[in-house]
């Protein structure tokens, strides 16, 4: 396994091998939890590699292992909603500073979504590549309804992390390179076709 000392000057590539490490460690639910959290408010990585991962080394565990994500994920979002609603005047502009994909120009273009979009737009930010932090912090400052947020969170973050639970348990270790080069896409085209059925009924 390539170790994070491998990468050169590239902290970005070390953080994601040194997340991958976890899965041959003890401590690979645990780490997988905790970084569901941490992905729905500050960390820059998503979860899905170790995901992937743990899936890879014990495919009849891939079902839980989806569920302590999702749960973590949810739980993690939550806490994004309450820094947005309760501590958005004193860390606004630390997160801003120092946050990867929380921007002033990105809360802008969600406040607009969430006008109109609430339920959709956080679920299209669950399922798909686009920062979910930045829709977790924004719904508590945009004060969208929780039970909403709550309610598009758990659909949106259990849908993608089963979806891979379940090609990685039916198919192993092929489908994985298919998943790392083409999930952002796949995810996108999903959002799309079901918002384009929403319009549509609407």
């Amino acid at each position: 396994m390539e170790t994070p000392s491998s990468h050169g000057g590239n902290p970005l590539r070390r953080l994601y091998h040194w997340v991958l490490s976890w899965a041959q460690r003890p401590g690979g639910t645990a780490a997988l939890a905790a970084l569901g959290v941490a992905e729905s408010s500050v960390f820059p990585l998503p979860p899905d590699p170790l995901l992937m991962a743990l899936c890879l080394g014990k495919p009849q565990r891939s079902y839980f292992f989806a569920t302590v994500l999702s749960v973590a994920s949810v739980a993690g979002g939550m806490i994004g909603y309450g820094i947005g609603m309760f501590f958005w005047d004193v860390w606004g502009g630390w997160f801003m500073a120092n946050v990867p994909g929380v921007t002033q120009s990105g809360f802008d273009r969600v406040a607009r979504l969430y006008q109109t979009y609430d339920f959709w737009a956080v679920f299209a930010a669950g399922f798909s590549p686009i920062p979910y932090k930045l829709f977790t912090i924004a719904g508590g400052v945009f004060r969208i309804s929780f039970p909403i947020f709550v309610l598009a969170s758990v659909l949106s973050r259990s849908a993608r992390f089963f979806l891979i639970a379940l090609l990685l348990r039916s198919y192993g270790v092929p489908i994985q390179s298919f998943i790392d080069r083409h999930l952002g896409w796949l995810s996108l085209l999903f959002v799309i076709l079901l918002l384009g059925g929403f319009l549509f009924l609407r």
